[in-house]
């Protein structure tokens, strides 16, 4: 495995980390005894930085992750989220009516309490807030989530989906020490303002989906997607913009192939490609699919692969929203 620093804080991560969502939650069905061993798979391949979030299945992913976790504490880097909270108490994904973002002070207070009981620990390596709140300060959720480092509950604070504006803010109150946004072949929007700004305050990028959430290995199965599945509310995964990107990823794949390897592993391998910086999190819940994202920090791109993926990313430019209506509503531009 190979291994990049965590911002400035000199700890070491396994330069793919490993998201849990799917394993509990938003792609279909689940299966925890396939995901336990997903889990100590990852262990055994030196995958030492493992995201989760209190929303994934209302806490019951937490629950999933201490199973190997509590045994495993010295070998894991854990990082999980606050702030989504369901109104009717009844689990769903951001975009769901009825889901809403809490960050504040109050909450921040109940919320780490929860998470580390659900975890089983008493320190979370990386605490993430998962958006930023309209409602409330930056500066005063920080300020909150910067008390529970005092108190011994969390190591480092990050962000999700922030703006520019929103990081300075939130780093001028506590030292912010990742940023989780999706970042991907498709979703670039980062690049033209927060990426140079967490660049230049020593922040480390921690992309979420950098696969497009299955796009390269799933985009031809979207008719058996179940009502369970979260993508199927996704623009990317709909009607003119399905049929583009159908395309395109065939397109990827094509080039994957021609140079032996998986379309999922290309993009992942351009992902890394993009600084020493970045640490992505590809979720998934099998074996066979982690060995595959792992085999991808192996793959040297040249300057002729990279042009050849933005040829092919500029021949199909309707890829559509990344998230509903709603969810993007929740997300700090």
């Amino acid at each position: 495995m190979k291994f990049r620093t965590l911002g400035k804080t000199g700890e070491r991560l396994s330069a793919i980390g490993l998201g849990c969502m799917g394993m509990s939650t938003a792609y279909g069905p689940t299966d925890e005894q396939q995901s336990l061993d997903t889990l100590h798979k990852a262990l055994d391949l030196g995958v030492n930085f493992w995201d989760t979030a209190d929303m994934y299945a209302n806490g019951e992913n937490e629950k999933l992750i201490s199973k190997v976790l509590v045994p495993n504490r010295d070998k894991i880097f854990i990082a999980t989220k606050f702030g989504f909270r369901f109104k009717d108490g009844q689990a769903g994904h951001s975009g769901v009516p009825g889901t809403y973002f809490d960050g504040s002070p109050e909450w921040i207070k109940q919320a780490v309490d929860l998470s580390l009981r659900r975890l089983k620990i008493n320190e979370i390596d990386l605490y993430y807030a998962h958006r930023i709140d309209p409602n409330i300060p930056v500066e005063d959720t920080v300020g909150a989530m910067a008390d529970l480092v005092k108190a011994g509950k969390v190591r480092y604070l990050g962000l999700s989906e922030a703006s520019a504006e929103s990081i300075k803010k939130a780093n001028a109150i506590h030292p912010i020490t990742a940023l989780q946004s999706e970042y991907s072949l498709l979703t670039r929007d980062i690049e033209k303002e927060i990426l140079p700004t967490i660049r230049e305050l020593g922040i480390t990028l921690v992309p979420y989906s950098p696969l497009a959430r299955g796009l390269f290995s799933n985009i031809t199965e979207t008719a058996n997607f179940g009502d369970d599945d979260f993508r199927k509310s996704l623009p990317r995964y709909q009607n003119e913009y399905l049929e583009n990107n159908k395309n395109l990823a065939n397109e990827i794949n094509e080039f994957a192939q021609s140079k032996g390897v998986k379309g999922t592993q290309l993009a992942l391998a351009w992902v890394l490609n993009q600084g020493e910086d970045i640490i992505p999190i590809p979720g998934t819940k099998r074996i066979p699919y982690l060995e595959e994202n792992i085999e991808a920090a192996n793959l040297e791109l040249s300057q002729s692969d990279l042009q050849t993926i933005d040829s092919i990313l500029k021949k199909y430019p309707n890829i559509g929203a990344r998230y509903s209506e709603g969810a993007m509503k929740l997300v700090n531009n």
